[in-house]
């Protein structure tokens, strides 16, 4: 099947990245001043390209001096995360610290709650090996369900592929939802301290298919490119001077102990592609003509179609406010009093 899509020339998804990066920076200073009365901003750096555009557009807004670097690696986190976030940090010039969340994450549970499911799918799972969660690929080639399967590895090194019931895999999910809601906790701690407001740090694609965490990564006080492609992301990066370690690293979710691309956990798909899908579905492009634009078959636009349908309407939840069950009809400040 043709799979060429369009150069980046032609791309509908290309920026004039120092006006957008102008755009964004002065959206910043304005919201950082009249909505929330704030100092500065704390950035979560993961050492990704998501985070650290989003450490560099805070310190163009407000500079260095009143942005705050925070590092959180645990127990399943690669080293080189840390190593990449602090060379930006350090670039950048700005104050960050370190904050190991492994032990939070031990006395809550996550790590045990977790392998105490995996192990009823791998009852030998245990001390020493490695696991993800991962989605069948190929979503435009393939009508196959979203069925979530569990890769172990085996402290020889050994790897294996399992079905993942429903049960188990929700458990394995909500311990590892822990880590977002661990560091989004320790994020609002710096900045109430500093008087700070917490910058988030996901794409369009994230924040439109529901890749976050209710009352974690999902949580913030500013969102300054949940309006951008990940192809748009990397247009700022180059403009930013975010550096090829960071922006030449393949997404990760950085949560598992075996590699993860968001790829294969969540989007089934390679980002590129997905922005130029998602760009075409959101502009009300039928499958027909975005398959002609894209250069893919009307089949797998569909495909590609269905499946954000599907994501936007099992995620809705996420993106919804705490409902209100009785209507408010005044509201008093001290201030009023």
């Amino acid at each position: 099947m043709e799979t060429t899509t369009r150069s980046s020339a032609a791309s509908p998804l290309q920026l004039d990245a120092p006006a957008a990066i102008a755009r964004i920076t002065e959206s910043m200073r304005k919201h950082l001043s009249t909505s929330f009365k704030r100092r500065g901003f704390v950035v979560a750096m993961s050492g990704g390209v998501d985070s650290s555009v989003c450490a560099g557009l805070a310190v163009r807004a407000v500079g260095a001096e009143r942005v705050f670097g925070l590092f959180m690696p645990e127990r399943d986190s690669d080293p080189q995360s840390l190593e990449l976030a602090r060379e930006w940090a350090e670039r950048l010039g700005i104050e960050y610290t370190i904050e190991d969340i492994a032990p939070t994450l031990e006395a809550v549970g996550c790590y045990r709650r977790r392998d105490e499911a995996i192990r009823r799918v791998v009852p030998e799972y245990g001390p020493g090996w490695k696991s993800k969660i991962v989605l069948p690929g190929d979503r435009l080639n393939s009508d196959r369900l979203n069925t979530f399967q569990l890769v172990v590895q085996s402290p020889d090194g050994e790897l294996s592929t399992h079905r993942l019931p429903p049960v188990e895999y929700r458990v394995i999910v909500a311990a590892t939802n822990f880590k977002q809601r661990v560091r989004k906790m320790l994020e609002y701690y710096h900045a109430d301290r500093l008087h700070y407001a917490v910058v988030g740090t996901p794409n369009r694609l994230e924040y439109d298919q529901g890749f976050f965490v209710k009352g974690g990564d999902g949580l913030a006080d500013i969102k300054p490119i949940a309006h951008l492609y990940k192809t748009q992301v990397y247009q700022l990066a180059a403009e930013l001077g975010v550096p090829a370690g960071v922006t030449n690293r393949p997404p990760t979710t950085d949560t598992y102990s075996l590699p993860q691309s968001q790829e294969e956990f969540y989007f089934s798909l390679p980002a590129r592609t997905m922005d130029l899908v998602l760009h075409a579905y959101n502009a009300g492009l039928d499958a027909e003509t975005a398959a002609l634009e894209l250069g893919y078959d009307k089949v797998q636009i569909e495909r590609a179609y269905r499946d954000i349908e599907q994501k936007r309407a099992t995620t809705r939840y996420l993106h919804l406010p705490a409902q209100l069950v009785e209507p408010i009809t005044e509201i008093r400040l001290e201030s009023d009093v």
